[in-house]
């Protein structure tokens, strides 16, 4: 073998060591890139829902969460139609809508998982996704709703409060339940946060 091949094989197996180096280099910093570090705190929990599954809240990152409050027998449960077609409307967009039923305010949430179930589903025909019943004020509040109060500096104060949640999950902004899926300032709230 003369020297030129001796030479071409060197740098052969230089850039194969090069290459092998930068390959394994980048997987071991691969663990940095985890998807704890990429989900928002925020969405950093996981809620349970009327069917019993585990809805992890890092997997809607990228989308447009509003979180509702929500009462079956409340004057403001009506507003189930709205946000049905709000979410109809918006959700091939990036919006998800997520309803916490609570019996917080006067008493107006009083059946079960599955009795909310039914009656959301017979009554509104709701299709967004719903959590068990929580608390959402107090300190007994599910820590979703108490990241969503620290954000804003602002607790629900009556049934169907509205916590709409940015893509990234660096901007929440509080809605009180006056605010009906109607109301054109929260429209176009949502249609400028699913516009980012």
């Amino acid at each position: 073998m003369n020297y030129v091949s001796l030479a071409k094989m060197s740098l052969l197996k230089s850039r194969v060591l090069s290459f092998t180096l930068l390959l394994f280099g980048s997987i071991a910093f691969t663990p940095a890139l985890t998807t704890a570090a990429v989900c928002p705190e925020l969405l950093n929990e996981k809620v349970t829902t009327l069917e019993g599954d585990s809805l992890d809240l890092c997997s809607l990152s990228g989308k447009v969460i509003m979180a509702v409050n929500t009462a079956s027998y409340c004057g403001n449960t009506p507003q189930y139609e709205g946000l049905e077609a709000l979410f109809k409307k918006f959700k091939n967009d990036g919006l998800i809508i997520i309803g916490f039923p609570s019996n917080d305010f006067g008493g107006q949430e009083p059946g079960s998982n599955e009795e909310i179930a039914t009656f959301c589903a017979v009554n509104y025909g709701v299709t967004f996704p719903m959590t068990e019943k929580s608390r959402v004020v107090s300190a007994e509040a599910n820590p979703f709703y108490k990241k969503l109060a620290a954000a804003t500096g602002k607790r629900p104060t009556w049934n169907f409060h509205k916590y709409l949640v940015s893509k990234n999950g660096d901007t929440v902004i509080s809605f009180p339940s006056s605010f009906g899926p109607n109301n054109s300032t929260l429209i176009s709230q949502i249609e400028k946060l699913l516009a980012e």
